[in-house]
């Protein structure tokens, strides 16, 4: 909790993590879950606290938000969670606070529906997310905004994209089912297949292997989306980790070229893992997508995949540290990165040729709100999204009938959050 508060990823931090398999589950479980209610148990905790809750040790603090967690959010045993808890202030060497953290874990046992009833009047509390971000859903999606808050508080789907070089989704279906995993295929990501159950990437048949990949079904659309044509140049720009660019190979392997380009080395050198895992081969560039003049060779793209850095508020469920990450203050700045991305890359594309917008976010500004200007500015682009013969999921509200592109809300069809909008450039 610390961790996401004070700006880092809890991704980054739980990576590093070693242990047994089950110690380390417990504690991604913990630490994910409080993430996840941060905001109520927050508002929670401050009602059983003389003065504001803030007031104790920041690590003490944390370590009653993980107690409350376990009380109100989880099958533990109470007794169980009250006494790790408040055995846990010694390991912090706060002794002192251990009589604290006891009373009110113990108050919340017995007063603890009456607590969240009377936190849970504010909306932006009771589902846990920053008030700025429920109202712009509102906003944005006036019909599902209540689905969506709910949905980023939902346990995150384990998706797998199957490599169709080496098998087919219903056969490693078979593999899996055969292996004890129960698993369905989707409707609308051709190569994905959904677990009922997420499992250690090392227990999938032949993962080492390069048979397939994790991926959410939303994300796999890209490829789809972008449907690169034997001979093709293709551009993935912000491209790593770098499950894009190895779909569209699974999917073409005759491409002319495949060029990957992101601006950081480290996530790169996953790009790389990747590629070879799956024994694929594209060029890997370190380089910003606002300044290709830096990095491209002046040879134009056959397609364009821009996956732009985003607010990621479409992946909240998997991420929930994004609920004290994010701040109102960060969209404006992102969408003029990504407008100069898209006005920067444009160039590049080769008339009769196609680039795909795309973001993990579900906020307009991010999305429509810069696709429509830009296609405004420029005549010789054509939105061509609503004409893919793509099995879309049965679609949410969109933000008019005439906007740009197509969205998809989290949980839809098991999908994360995300948005697409296909640009055809014309010859003319």
């Amino acid at each position: 909790m610390l961790v996401a508060e004070r700006g880092q990823s809890l991704d980054a931090l739980l990576a590093a993590e070693t242990g047994k398999p089950q110690e380390r589950g417990l504690l991604r479980s913990l630490c994910y879950g409080t993430l996840r209610w941060h905001i109520r148990l927050s508002a929670i905790l401050a009602q059983m606290v003389s003065g504001p809750a803030t007031r104790l040790e920041p690590e003490v603090r944390a370590l009653t938000l993980v107690g409350l967690f376990q009380l109100l959010h989880t099958d533990i045993a109470p007794h169980a969670a009250v006494s790790e808890t408040v055995n846990a202030t010694r390991v912090l060497d706060e002794p002192r606070a251990a009589s604290l953290v006891n009373a009110v874990l113990r108050r919340c046992q017995r007063e603890g529906k009456a607590l969240g009833e009377q936190v849970d009047a504010n909306p932006a509390v009771r589902t846990a997310h920053p008030r700025w971000f429920v109202e712009q859903l509102d906003v944005d999606w006036p019909s599902d905004a209540t689905s969506i808050l709910d949905a980023n508080n939902g346990h995150p789907p384990f998706w797998l994209r199957v490599n169709r070089q080496r098998t087919t989704p219903a056969d490693y279906l078979d593999r899996l089912l055969a292996a004890g995993m129960k698993a369905s295929l989707s409707a609308h990501a051709p190569e994905a297949l959904l677990l009922a159950e997420a499992v250690d990437v090392k227990s999938l048949p032949e993962f080492a292997a390069g048979w397939v990949s994790v991926q959410d079904a939303a994300a796999q659309l890209a490829a789809h989306v972008v449907k690169p044509q034997a001979g093709h140049r293709v551009l993935d720009a912000c491209a790593a980790p770098g499950g894009k660019t190895c779909h569209m190979l699974e999917l073409e392997p005759e491409l002319a070229e495949m060029v990957s380009v992101d601006a950081s080395g480290e996530r790169l050198e996953r790009l790389q893992q990747n590629l070879t895992r799956l024994r694929l081969k594209g060029t890997v560039v370190k380089g910003d997508a606002e300044t290709p003049e830096s990095w491209w060779d002046g040879q134009p793209f056959d397609r364009i995949l821009l996956d732009v850095p985003c607010s990621a508020t479409g992946v909240i469920r998997r991420h929930p540290d994004i609920k004290l990450l994010r701040r109102a203050a960060d969209i404006p700045a992102l969408a003029e990165r990504q407008g100069n991305m898209l006005e920067r890359l444009w160039p590049l594309l080769r008339p009769g040729g196609r680039l795909v917008y795309a973001s993990c976010s579900v906020l307009r500004a991010e999305n429509a709100g810069i696709v429509e200007p830009f296609l405004m500015r420029h005549r010789e682009a054509m939105d061509v999204t609503g004409s893919l013969p793509l099995s879309w999921p049965p679609a949410g509200q969109q933000y008019g009938e005439r906007e740009p592109g197509r969205r998809l809300r989290p949980g839809e069809a098991s999908m994360d959050g995300f948005y697409y909008a296909c640009l055809q450039k014309s010859h003319g």
